[in-house]
């Protein structure tokens, strides 16, 4: 078991890449209210420090609920918003004078009863229960002092305070506190905001109007007002100017954070226009972090570098403004390959090719590949004990004419034991070529349209068995004629629209959001037109956080014939191999004009290897658990002959290594539930795969 895995990991040449960061702004601007302070005097103690409000530590992503985004950002990520912050310097609350009356003899008299004079809006009741000084005690004037700090502390009332002990004759004392309330919060004025609605921002501060003002509640808005923009991204925005009026009303100034230049450093060889084309963040926009997020991760999936930052300074041509620089370290995009490896579909197989993925610094891929496999792997009979032989050459454009376009061609040449057609060879000679299209009004939803013409033959490879299996059930001259059927190929005109919505958080190892697609595939038959064939088929794929690594997915797919009253045979849907229904051979569940199929699988870190840190290979490699079931309608003779069940339900096992751009290794182990059919094994294979299921039909 073990030598089988180690075959398929390192018959891979791995390009791994994760770029992770995540890091916290801080900076904290309290609101001043000028008080004139009251006038010394003798007969009063010494100062009372005002006690400071304690500047807050204020993260812009909240550790706990975005611990996976930090990781995966913090290698793009430079610290210019920290080193930014870090020059916002808070003003520095000024002194008051708090003062305590002496009283000759006071210290050994008791109080008697505490009262609060001067306060209108705020409440007695409020106060006096949060005083250390209580009636009865001894007159303490240190402990007054204290009970004066904590009522200022309470930030409703100015430093116009003091303590003043009266006697009773009776040999007691009552303790009068005189305040002053702060002027009263008459209105809210909002200034300098573009990104956020004055609605929104108002809906903080409503709460302050009617009260006196409080520097703790004010702060606290700030603070509310300043999370509320860095959850929408915008990370720069800042309360830059807060006084009040006369009649009470408290202006707020807002500084959104606008951005001067766009500035692109460390291309050699990529054109300078190619890397601003994928950048959506223009000059004149308010800094968004979501949206640098999307234009950093647009420019890494380009594939022609190998590190994207982003770095922000202040302005020296436009004050009051930052210039975003996107630093780039471009990768060597040129390269030899030469590899191998396992799959069930080819076997074992050696590769070479010869790509760039930024020809001529245009961010155009150009790829010529070629292919040796010993045949498909882990079917029954049906199959042809083949060498198979593949040759592509491909083109992408993936600014295909206007940003929302990208083009793929490719011609190619595939010669193996045909999958569908039992015991006959199969040979593709074709061209095609695929528009894909954003739409604009939703940036999740694309549109594709794939044309190209295809020559399809098909010839016979071991008649004698074939001649075998008929003579069981048909008679010669039937047997021809159904054999016939079986190997009709010709010309093929290929068109195929489709839909794909993606919302996946990212396309290697994703953990949550949704795949679906819908293609319609015409194949229109030059030489035979009645082999003229319709096809439609869809899939959706959601997947679920579980834990903190793992994630638990649920797949949906189903096609089936539209039109067509002769579909050939090599068209026909199949279930059973590593892509659809694991736990059969290649074909084992059945062939037939129409499908449906479902999967539940649960992938998870291997035990104890993810805590390996420094090793990023463990970092992509997941156990999966699984269960798949599917069924094929309207069998074609090979499932009568090789009695396969046409509908199974399997559970099993599997290893999963994520490679980016490509997708999964996948090593799994099924064990069928059902009825297996003649040609399967209640115990179940073995099967390996290059790539996701999803990418089938």
């Amino acid at each position: 078991m073990f030598k089988i895995i180690k075959k398929i990991l390192w018959g891979w040449l791995l390009v791994a890449f994760i770029c992770q960061c995540g890091y916290a702004a801080d900076f904290h601007m309290p609101f001043i209210h000028q008080k004139e302070q009251i006038e010394s005097s003798e007969d009063f103690t010494p100062e009372v420090t005002k006690p400071k409000k304690e500047k807050t530590k204020r993260h812009f992503f909240k550790k706990k609920q975005k611990a996976e985004e930090d990781d995966f950002w913090k290698d793009f990520y430079d610290d210019s918003v920290d080193e930014i912050n870090k020059e916002k310097k808070p003003p520095v609350l000024t002194s008051p004078n708090i003062k305590v009356e002496e009283y000759k003899e006071a210290e050994t008299r008791k109080v008697k009863s505490i009262k609060l004079s001067g306060n209108n809006i705020i409440s007695e009741n409020s106060i006096l229960p949060t005083l250390r000084t209580q009636i009865g005690d001894t007159f303490n004037k240190n402990l007054i002092q204290q009970d004066l700090q904590s009522i200022y502390a309470t930030g409703y009332f100015t430093d116009k305070m003091k303590a003043v002990p009266v006697d009773n004759n009776d040999g007691t004392l009552d303790i009068i506190i005189y305040v002053e309330e702060n002027i009263p919060v008459t209105d809210i004025q909002i200034y300098g905001n573009k990104s956020l609605n004055k609605e929104e921002i108002l809906n903080l501060v409503y709460p302050l109007i009617g009260m006196p003002q409080n520097i703790n509640s004010i702060n606290d808005v700030i603070d509310k007002i300043n999370d509320c923009y860095a959850s929408k991204g915008y990370l720069l925005a800042r309360i830059d100017a807060l006084y009040d009026d006369p009649d009470g009303t408290i202006n707020i100034g807002i500084d959104e954070g606008i951005i001067g230049k766009i500035i692109i450093s460390g291309n050699e060889k990529t054109k300078d226009y190619i890397i601003a084309r994928n950048i959506m963040t223009e000059p004149g926009m308010v800094y968004n972090e979501e949206l640098i997020k999307q234009d950093l991760v647009r420019l890494y999936s380009t594939q022609a570098f190998k590190d994207v930052n982003r770095e922000i300074t202040p302005s020296e041509d436009y004050p009051g403004k930052y210039d975003v620089t996107i630093v780039v370290s471009e990768q060597r995009t040129a390269a030899l390959s030469i590899g191998g490896g396992l799959d069930s579909a080819t076997g074992i197989f050696g590769s070479l090719s010869i790509s760039d993925n930024n020809f001529r610094g245009l961010n155009q891929r150009v790829g010529l590949s070629g292919m040796v496999g010993s045949g498909i792997m882990m079917s029954d009979s049906s199959i042809l004990n083949r060498m198979n032989f593949q040759a592509e050459l491909s083109f992408f454009e993936p600014h295909f004419l206007n940003a929302d376009n990208s083009l793929l061609s490719k011609v190619y040449f595939r010669d193996y034991g045909s999958y569908q057609v039992p015991l006959a060879i199969e040979t593709r000679v074709g061209f095609e070529s695929t528009v894909s299209h954003k739409l604009k009004y939703n940036p999740n939803l694309s549109a594709t349209f794939t044309a190209g013409v295809e020559n399809i033959s098909l010839s016979e490879g071991d008649y004698s068995q074939i001649k075998h299996l008929y003579s069981k059930f048909m008679t010669p001259s039937e047997y021809k004629a159904a054999r016939d059927r079986q190997l009709a190929d010709g010309f093929f005109i290929n068109l195929a629209p489709g839909l794909v919505y993606d919302t996946r958080d990212m396309s290697t190892n994703p953990r949550k959001g949704t795949l679906a697609s819908v293609k319609f595939e015409e194949s229109l038959c030059v030489s035979k037109i009645k082999q003229t064939t319709g096809r439609l088929s869809g899939m959706v794929k959601r997947y679920i956080p579980v834990a903190s690594k793992s994630s638990l997915s649920f797949t949906a797919r189903a096609g089936g014939k539209v039109h067509g009253t002769e579909e050939p045979e090599f068209l026909a849907y199949r279930l059973g191999g590593p892509y659809t229904i694991r736990g059969f051979r290649v074909n084992g569940v059945g062939v037939g004009d129409s499908f449906v199929m479902g999967s539940v699988e649960l992938n998870t870190p291997v035990l104890f290897l993810d805590r390996i840190k420094k090793v990023r290979f463990f970092d992509n490699l997941r156990l999966a658990f699984f269960v798949d079931a599917g069924k094929v309608f309207n069998p074609t003779i090979t499932d009568r002959m090789y009695d396969r069940p046409m509908q199974a339900i399997t559970a099993g096992v599997g290893l999963k290594l994520f490679i980016p751009g490509i997708g999964p290794l996948s090593l799994d182990y099924g064990i069928p539930l059902t009825n297996p059919g003649s040609y399967g094994s209640k115990n179940g294979y073995f099967t390996f795969g290059v790539g996701d299921s999803i990418n089938m039909y």
